[in-house]
């Protein structure tokens, strides 16, 4: 079962608010009262005299015009706990999209004037919303779309890693990259934005476990195995099966069968090599074999960065209620998306069911396995309270009025996260030997790769020497013809 979020806050460098209002205490109960035993409202008592108002009218008056100022004093009231709470626990979001916006606006010319993150127009983040929205920890999406595969993936991911880095040190009033739990506590105290990298794909290191390693030493502090493509260890149903790969999501849409039925010999030393090295393991995208494989094979925690409750929404993107079982007996992390497609199936979302998604898994996994990965940046549609990044204060509030407690909000804003990262920090052994065995060379895509290393692999020459071995008894006969 994971562990109970720390009641006690997790900060203290952001300064306090006074005590929130007991108005509201207040007025529930003046109303309360004004209902209590005796006449019901309006009623006449016998030994009142005709024609005066007696106290059941007055209550009556009393109660209709002070209904309504209860209802807002209420929603004032948990919007103002929302933010007590979250000056002390900023939010953890797992998942934001902003580097790939700065490529696809700017080119990643972060000094273009247009690109000033303080007065970024068109964007679901920017710095005045990062800090309206309480947000104290963010994991940036390295994304490289599935075209680059094959092709110039590693440099197109080393680039927005480098994205990242400009930002903490364009802004570093702002944003403090960090690479450890430790690290995320001490941007906390500084009243500044822990940022750290995800890389969203499989496919960014190539089937290599050097570049895996190289991104590591880079800050990549998450993997998501899989992204709505193959990689020759992460196949979908649109490529031809070649007994290797880890399906992802688009196997369970149920287009094609599965090839792989989870993680290959390569996949599982991926995910051995991550447990090394102290990255978290990101099963967002993958499919469902894939999930539980990992989540039996992993020594640490995994998460999943902004994925949902498949019961609510049944998109394959989601999770399943017997996946959440074991995300709860493995002390795991699902981060819920708020795209409007993965939280209600449809074109349109609100706040409250997302809300509903926050609930279910709290239900089934237990509250220790709650997160917020918003994929703010990366969607087209968000819902209806949930806008931009500076919306996080109301959908705590939001969650306070369905009765989580102070402790539950602090471990989904960001204890529950923290759990994880040091339980994942603590599995990591830099001193076991790294995993050296390369994927076969018969698995690899690509015309232009070259084959240094894999001198056991056929190569032009040799398959031209057994072209000319074959011709040579047709050769001869023809000698003698």
């Amino acid at each position: 079962m994971p562990a109970s979020p720390s009641p006690s806050p997790m900060i203290t460098g952001f300064l306090r608010p006074p005590q929130p209002r007991r108005t509201v205490e207040w007025l529930l109960t003046v109303r309360s009262s004004s209902f209590s035993s005796g006449s019901q409202p309006g009623q006449h008592r016998g030994t009142e005299q005709q024609g005066r108002q007696v106290p059941g009218d007055f209550t009556m008056w009393t109660g209709w015009w002070l209904w309504p100022l209860v209802t807002v004093c209420t929603a004032d009231f948990f919007r103002d706990e929302a933010e007590r709470i979250m000056r002390d626990t900023p939010v953890i979001d797992g998942h934001n999209d902003l580097p790939w916006k700065l490529l696809d606006m700017f080119n990643n010319r972060l000094q273009d004037e247009r690109a000033n993150l303080s007065t970024l127009a068109g964007t679901h983040t920017n710095i005045p919303k990062l800090r309206a929205g309480f947000v104290g920890g963010q994991f940036w999406s390295v994304y490289t779309p599935c075209d680059t595969q094959n092709k110039d993936t590693v440099r197109r991911t080393l680039e927005q890693i480098d994205v990242v880095q400009r930002m903490c040190q364009m802004y570093p009033d702002t944003f403090l990259c960090v690479t450890s739990s430790e690290g995320i506590q001490n941007a906390f105290r500084e009243g500044k934005v822990a940022s750290l990298i995800g890389v969203e794909g499989g496919h960014s290191i190539d089937s290599s476990l050097g570049v895996l390693r190289a991104l590591y030493q880079l800050g990549m502090r998450y993997l998501t195995l899989t992204h709505s493509c193959n990689t020759p260890w992460c196949v979908t149903p649109h490529r031809r099966p070649l007994g290797y790969g880890a399906d992802n999501w688009l196997v369970d849409t149920g287009d094609s069968d599965a090839y792989s039925q989870g993680l290959s010999p390569f996949g599982q030393r991926v995910v051995k090599e991550l447990n090394r090295l102290g990255v978290m393991i990101d099963l967002a995208h993958v499919s469902v074999a894939t999930m539980k494989d990992t989540l039996r094979l992993s020594r640490a925690p995994v998460i999943f960065s902004h994925s949902s409750a498949y019961s609510l929404c049944t998109s394959r993107r989601n999770v399943p209620d017997d996946v959440l079982q074991l995300v709860k007996e493995r002390e795991s992390l699902v981060m819920v998306n708020f795209y409007n497609n993965y939280v209600s199936c449809t074109n349109k979302a609100t706040l409250f069911q997302v809300a509903d998604h926050l609930d279910h898994i709290k239900k089934v996994a237990g509250a220790g396995a709650v997160g917020f990965g918003g994929d703010f940046d990366g969607v087209p549609r968000l819902p209806e309270g949930l806008e931009d990044v500076s919306k996080y204060p109301d959908l705590i509030a939001e969650l306070l009025r369905r009765n989580w407690t102070e402790a539950e909000v602090r471990g989904a804003l960001a204890g529950n996260l923290l759990r994880v990262f040091k339980a994942v920090e603590e599995v990591r052994d830099l001193t076991q030997a790294p995993e050296e065995e390369p994927i076969p060379w018969d698995e690899l895509e690509g015309s232009c790769r070259t084959k240094y290393g894999y001198s056991g692999a056929p190569s032009l020459y040799h398959r031209q020497g057994l072209l000319l071995a074959s011709l040579a008894p047709l050769l001869l006969c023809l000698q003698f013809l």
